[in-house]
């Protein structure tokens, strides 16, 4: 960050903070499993339910939260997304029951970052211009998110054995507060808020509905497979009629909560793919692996979160070195060789850690997960924010926020349920390595995703910190770009 202007250093801290909570807010409820479910008297599934609503609320809600800022100001939506996750957290180390921590978590903390995600993606894009200024920007937030979600279960652990599970969520807050105070001086929003500009409210219902009906067939699977089966089909059915609507809106002229041209980049939806399954892998091995420590092995949730210190290190490696590995390696060739190293971290897991031995077998599989996860996060984002112009940043932003999450939440329910079933059935060591399997199976499907993306140069051009404004259209030219072309690709060298 020492090469752009102190206030721009200061407002991209605050972004890499809001990144950071979110991301920490996912993960360390997986090492307080045992303590929470004994002091509110419910179980690994219960936890298990808040932990999903959380990121589906996430999930549910980002794409109209992204369109909230062109209507209400991207500033305005970050501070206020950051007082009502401040809020949630508060109500959550209060709470006293199950009922009342799903209020406070999964749905105040899951609106708030609603709210307050799509802000911090569409300011970076627009302050940070140039692949290597924001390589270098995105680097920095997503380590930070990286780093929130593998030590979360380190923080959360250790303040849960030396203080209480409640002061994690104490801790929440107070990282709110500052990153609001730190946000109301050095953030600023080179666009202004347009109030007169319509909400799709029936697009928003039918878009978060259809997510809920799909994440909660994935949660039925074990219970009840008719069950299953009848909720994935509603929630498609749902999802049908939303895009059939948003076609509808944009013939009669009426502005919906998505435009079609986001659908139509082959390089948006390609990476849209891999950061759905970066984000399932993230969350599905760190709930799998949390829970296996604590209800197989009987790890407290210190012991819990020190073993995760190496996914910590490995993320902090090579998320940290994104703009370098940008000028040097095509994003393409970055995505896929984080997805390969990831594979194979999982694979050295298994095959060293086992379900016998020492637990610190797995530490090298660990790290090298990590190191995989780091290296591909960046570059995801930055080929999917980078194909739209400012015009389309709040409705991409949000979509692929949404993506992300959904992957997120679909980790934690679908190993979730594989792994639940196992444990408290009689061989919860299988159910663990059949749990890892589908995230390797998961990495595999971004693999090939993410091989289908054009073969793009390294970013060459130098950092230039600051807000570029498009150039006017010429007279009688379509103002429109082609979004089926890659923006981001350079002319191929002979």
């Amino acid at each position: 960050m020492a090469r752009f202007p102190a206030q721009l250093r200061q407002a991209l801290t605050a972004f890499a903070l809001a990144q950071f909570i979110c991301s920490f807010a996912g993960s360390n409820m997986n090492v307080m499993i045992t303590d929470i479910g004994d002091d509110l008297n419910t179980t690994v599934q219960g936890v298990q339910l808040a932990i999903t609503l959380f990121l589906l609320v996430m999930a549910a809600l980002m794409i109209p939260g992204g369109k909230l800022t062109d209507r209400l100001g991207r500033k305005w939506c970050l501070i206020a997304g950051l007082l009502l996750f401040g809020t949630g957290a508060l109500l959550s180390s209060l709470a006293q029951n199950l009922p009342l921590l799903i209020i406070g978590y999964s749905i105040f903390e899951g609106v708030g970052t609603a709210l307050l995600i799509p802000p911090v993606y569409i300011l970076t894009t627009l302050l940070f211009t140039g692949v290597a200024a924001r390589a270098r920007a995105f680097g920095l937030i997503s380590a930070m998110g990286g780093v929130g979600a593998v030590t979360g279960p380190l923080i959360g652990g250790f303040v849960a054995s030396v203080i209480h599970w409640r002061a994690a969520f104490v801790l929440q807050a107070l990282i709110c507060l500052l990153i609001v105070l730190l946000s109301r001086k050095a953030v600023t929003d080179p666009l202004p808020a347009d109030t007169s500009k319509p909400f799709d409210t029936g697009g928003a219902v039918l878009s978060a509905l259809g997510l809920i009906l799909i994440v909660n067939g994935i949660l039925l699977a074990d219970n009840n497979v008719l069950a299953m089966i009848a909720l994935l089909a509603a929630g498609a059915l749902v999802l049908t009629w939303f895009f059939l609507s948003v076609r509808a809106k944009e013939r009669s002229g009426r502005e919906p909560l998505l435009s079609t041209a986001l659908f139509r980049n082959r390089t948006s939806n390609l990476g849209l793919v891999t950061q759905n399954t970066q984000w399932l892998m993230v969350m599905g091995s760190s709930f799998v692996i949390s829970t296996y420590l604590q209800v197989v092995r009987g790890y407290n949730a210190i012991e819990t979160g020190a073993v995760f210190t190496a996914t910590t290190v490995g993320v902090l490696i090579s998320s940290l070195s994104a703009e370098r590995m940008a000028r040097l390696r095509p994003q393409r060739t970055l995505i896929m060789g984080g997805f390969l190293i990831t594979i194979a971290g999982i694979a050295l897991l298994l095959a060293a850690g086992g379900t016998a031995g020492s637990v610190w077998g797995m530490v090298p599989g660990l790290f090298v997960i990590g190191l995989g996860l780091g290296g591909m996060l960046t570059p995801s984002v930055n080929v999917v924010q980078s194909a739209f112009p400012e015009r389309l940043q709040g409705e991409i932003s949000g979509l692929s926020r949404s993506v992300s999450n959904l992957g997120s939440s679909l980790g934690a329910a679908l190993t979730g349920t594989i792994l639940v079933a196992g444990v408290d059935g009689a061989a919860p060591g299988r159910a663990y390595l059949w749990a890892m399997c589908s995230v390797a199976v998961a990495g595999v499907i971004g693999l090939v995703a993410a091989s289908f993306l054009p073969r793009t140069a390294p970013a060459k051009q130098p950092p230039t910190p600051g807000p570029t404004p498009e150039p006017a259209p010429e007279a009688g030219a379509d103002p429109t770009p082609d979004l089926g072309a890659d923006p981001t690709a350079e002319p191929r060298r002979a």
